[in-house]
């Protein structure tokens, strides 16, 4: 079997599931074709898992010329292939376009990994091109529950729920001990018993991390001491959230993009995740396995993922994240208790090998079908 992997740029998730599941496929004899832009594959070396890679620039936000320009590009790459596979509405427009008036084609399955959030033009417009990808895919994998209802409801022909599974987690290099003290030093801390709450994610509007600040402020119980926030990631509101810490004088470390997670999930008391919408947040799966407690906003997949296991409030409500990291923070019992359940939880989902089993065998079945 060929099969064709596209994306768009990435620097998180999606870009981390299409590498797992290009080592997958390639360990069950598939050969195996990435197609996406020359930044992410600096990122995740698909070609180092066994697959071949080819430069498809399809950014992160339409641009008609461009991704007509790409759409020719993949169409290019499309002989003898049996599968195509692609991840995000991005990546999943530019292959409908590509595979248009192609007799035969090969097969095209689209995985929807996030929802489309905001309001105005630009939704309107993407609103438009999820129903063309919805209405041109063979079969529609949404990471959610709610993402499959999304493509059914704009008229996708077999919708499913494919889960996207978090890499398994190497061991820390470094002790808790030692990290916990070189967060605090750097926040300027000096008490060892400080609690530590780690987010982690980009910063950007669909994680709402000034509510967490909020929550972490005005809204945090009184007589509570309050934690360091360690917030690895990068992006467009780093000013913003530092000026928001600065004005209320909040015990927040900003530690820009991180490659050492496995030792900041040992250092951490509590994950935090504030974010307006999520699917299956990496994060989430790996915060779980590592026994950490977890608070999160009762979102798109996050409910499927943790709920009964988790503390888990409305999303914009720093009231309510403020109670809910008041009590983690201050009850150790509570704290544990949570952890407890929610590595427990982790145990029932799928891991990568799994992911890959359930998309090969959706493959096999759309080839025997074109067969």
């Amino acid at each position: 079997m060929r099969v064709l992997l596209v994306l768009a740029t990435s620097t998180g998730g999606v870009g981390q599931h299409v590498r797992s599941l290009a080592a997958g496929l390639v360990s069950f004899g598939v050969d195996v074709l990435v197609a996406g832009p020359a930044s992410t594959q600096r990122t995740f070396a698909f070609d180092q898992v066994g697959a071949r890679f080819a430069a498809l620039e399809v950014g992160a936000t339409p641009r008609p010329r461009l991704d007509l320009v790409a759409a020719r590009r993949l169409r290019a790459l499309l002989a003898g292939r049996d599968v195509v596979h692609a991840h995000g509405l991005r990546a999943g427009f530019v292959s409908v376009l590509a595979l248009k008036g192609l007799t035969p084609r090969p097969a095209l399955v689209v995985t929807w990994h996030n929802a489309v959030l905001g309001s105005g033009p630009r939704r309107q417009m993407l609103v438009a091109l999820e129903r063309v990808v919805a209405r041109g895919a063979d079969v529609t994998f949404g990471a959610s529950t709610d993402l499959v209802q999304r493509a059914v409801e704009l008229g996708a022909r077999d919708a499913r729920l494919g889960p996207v599974a978090a890499p398994a987690l190497r061991a820390p290099r470094r002790g808790r001990d030692v990290v916990r003290a070189e967060l605090l030093s750097a926040a300027g801390l000096d008490d060892p018993a400080t609690a530590v709450v780690l987010a982690v994610g980009r910063l950007g509007d669909q994680k709402d991390y000034p509510t967490m600040l909020a929550a972490l402020g005005e809204h945090w119980t009184a007589g509570v001491q309050r934690p360091l926030l360690a917030i690895a990631g990068a992006g467009p509101l780093r000013e913003g959230l530092l000026r928001q810490a600065a004005d209320r004088q909040l015990p927040v470390l900003l530690l820009c993009h991180r490659d050492d997670v496995p030792e900041l999930l040992g250092a951490a008391d509590v994950l935090a995740l504030s974010s307006r919408w999520e699917a299956r947040p990496l994060v989430v799966q790996e915060a779980a396995r590592a026994g950490v407690a977890i608070v999160a906003t009762a979102v798109g997949g996050v409910v499927d993922m943790v709920e009964g296991a988790a503390d888990l409030v409305p999303p914009g409500d720093p009231q309510a994240l403020g109670a809910a990291l008041s009590r983690l923070v201050s009850d150790p019992a509570h704290r544990r208790e949570v952890a407890a359940a929610v590595r427990e939880r982790s145990a029932l989902w799928p891991d990568e090998a799994a992911t890959t089993q359930q998309i090969r065998a959706v493959y096999d079945e759309l080839v025997a079908r074109a067969g």
